[in-house]
């Protein structure tokens, strides 16, 4: 009998081709006895294609069906586009998972804030820290980002080793933890790497990105000149902002009030790991209004225009403890997720007209990216000097920009993957070998499904075209008793000629019915005719096609 080949393969579920949901496979083994570890668990936030949800999850089905041969979850690091599925998701698969103690740490506060959540146990892992899962060996290493404890993987198996970077840039002076290991990644780059999947975030940016300690000098003096209230808003997990932030309100006098529960978790779990030793101490929401003007600052939720997040709530003047006057300054540390540009627009224009002021990085260095442009992706590829370039993390845009880079960086092999194309890193060439289904899950309320299953896609033909009901009874003998009822939600209430649709959606019914033979009544039918009947009517009123139920009952 001949012997299994083994294999190493990738399969990304989530954050290829988009911001957000990431979630990769490794595997190893023989075609149909793989063991796999997954690298990140991660969320997006929908958009307007799926109203009422609130938030995205990578459909973890394949997973599921391969549960049996999971060795373990590894999450790079604490963004919610990394390990935010984990509470929703991870007790359909009661594995091991493996993170730092700062997201440990983050994962236990989220669990501890959500009614029914389950604490999932952690491995913890130290910076630099080697283990094994399955056959693969892992190492972390320490790269910086925009949130503390951010790592690149080094996953080594007998075919070869694979350097998952996560999130990374290269900045000497991170205000929060240490700068990209660059002694360890060319270490690793003599040893040998097979592929490295890398971030593509700012592939298509030129130059480097700055460093946080400049963005710390900005805020610093954008506070000292500020004369009436100030207001911050960032990414809660930006630990290394909160810090530059608060010291820049120490040194002008202020005290920094915290509105918003992800700010104060994030706050609190920092704190206890001694990340942001040395502050003066954050104060509560309710202490906003008993403070002076010239000596208060908010750090608030919302910089990505969350409708429930604290900012919003200012915005609209609908905060309980919080508000600002004409000639207060917001500042917004951040920058807009894709498809995050209307709210957060809304919230502008909202604070613009009550003449709040507002502040961007358009108007002064206040928020830097946390991944790297094209130069810092050229030394990166120079340490290491892997054989295959896989792009991932990031829209089309930002992989096709990647994948050109690596090519001009002389990388032997490009490969140009979507979510669900599992591929073949070793021992032969390596390529595309199979397909897998990728969809997506959504969170709506308490409940996770599919768009069709949680009613999202019905949802979105409603906003567009409506909804129409008619309510018909008959007798055994298909004689109807009395008019239908008609109900239109989300439709004109009248035609060009000023004449009620309701009333021509009532005719365009009864016409159906009467058309129908007696005899030849039956429910379906009926139902059927009904419905076809009334939306021609409407659409050759109005020219959209509604969406129609026909309630029938015989008596």
């Amino acid at each position: 009998m001949a012997r299994r080949q083994e294999e190493l393969v990738f399969l990304p579920l989530g954050g290829v081709g988009e911001i957000g949901m990431n979630l990769g496979l490794y595997g190893y083994g023989p075609e149909h006895h793989r063991t796999w570890i997954a690298v990140d668990f991660g969320i997006g936030f929908p958009g307007e294609e799926a109203p009422g949800a609130d938030v995205i999850f990578p459909d973890i089905s394949y997973l599921e069906e391969e549960r049996i041969n999971l060795a373990g979850i590894l999450i790079t690091h604490a963004h919610e586009d990394h390990y935010g599925a984990l509470i929703e998701l991870w007790p359909r698969l009661r594995v091991p998972v493996f993170a730092t103690a700062f997201t440990a740490g983050l994962l236990n506060a989220k669990a501890a804030s959500e009614p029914g959540a389950e604490v999932i146990p952690v491995t913890i892992v130290a910076p630099g820290g080697r283990f094994k899962a399955g056959p693969f060996e892992i190492e972390y290493i320490n790269v910086a980002h925009s949130i503390p404890e951010a790592n690149a993987l080094a996953i080594r198996t007998p075919l070869g080793l694979v350097l998952h970077s996560g999130d990374w840039k290269l900045d000497d002076t991170p205000v929060v933890g240490l700068p990209t290991d660059e002694a360890r990644l060319r270490e690793i780059g003599e040893e040998g790497v097979l592929a490295l999947v890398s971030d593509s975030t700012n592939a298509y940016r030129e130059g480097r990105s700055p460093s946080e300690q400049e963005v710390a000098h900005e805020i610093a003096d954008v506070v000292a000149s500020a004369k009436g209230r100030v207001a911050f808003t960032t990414f809660s997990s930006n630990v290394g902002r909160i810090r530059s932030i608060t010291l820049a309100a120490a040194r002008a006098g202020r005290e920094v009030v915290v509105v918003g529960r992800s700010l104060r978790r994030m706050i609190d779990v920092a704190s206890e790991l001694g990340i942001l030793a040395g502050l003066p101490p954050f104060l509560d929401e309710e202490a906003f209004q008993h403070l002076p003007r010239n000596k208060v600052l908010a750090l608030l939720t919302g910089s990505q225009g969350e409708g429930r997040a604290a900012l919003a709530r200012i915005a609209a003047d609908d905060h309980r403890q919080v508000s600002f006057d004409k000639g207060d300054l917001v500042v917004f540390s951040s920058r807009a997720i894709p498809g995050n540009e209307v709210p957060i627009n809304r919230i502008v224009n909202a604070l613009v007209k009550r003449g709040i002021r507002v502040m961007t990085d358009r108007d002064r260095l206040v928020h830097v990216s946390g991944h790297p442009r094209r130069e810092e992706m050229r030394h990166f590829y120079g340490w290491l000097k892997p054989e295959i370039a896989v792009p991932v993390h990031g829209e089309a845009m930002h992989l096709e920009a990647h994948a050109e880079l690596a090519e001009e960086l002389g990388v032997k092999t490009v490969l140009r993957i979507e979510n669900g194309t599992m591929i073949r890193l070793a021992p032969e060439a390596p390529g595309v070998v199979d397909e897998i289904a990728a969809g997506r899950l959504y969170r709506d309320g308490r409940l996770i499904g599919t768009m069709e299953g949680m009613g999202i896609a019905a949802r979105r033909r409603l906003a567009f075209a409506g909804h129409v009901s008619v309510s018909v009874v008959m007798d055994a003998k298909g004689a109807m008793l009395g008019d239908p009822a008609v109900a239109l939600v989300g439709l004109p209430d009248e035609d060009m000629a000023g004449e009620s649709l309701a009333e021509s959606v009532l005719d365009a019914a009864l016409g159906a019915i009467e058309s129908i033979p007696r005899r030849r009544r039956q429910a379906d039918t009926v139902r059927e005719a009904v419905r076809r009947a009334v939306r021609a009517e409407v659409a050759a009123i109005w020219g959209k096609k509604p969406n129609c139920t026909v309630f029938l009952t015989v008596v």
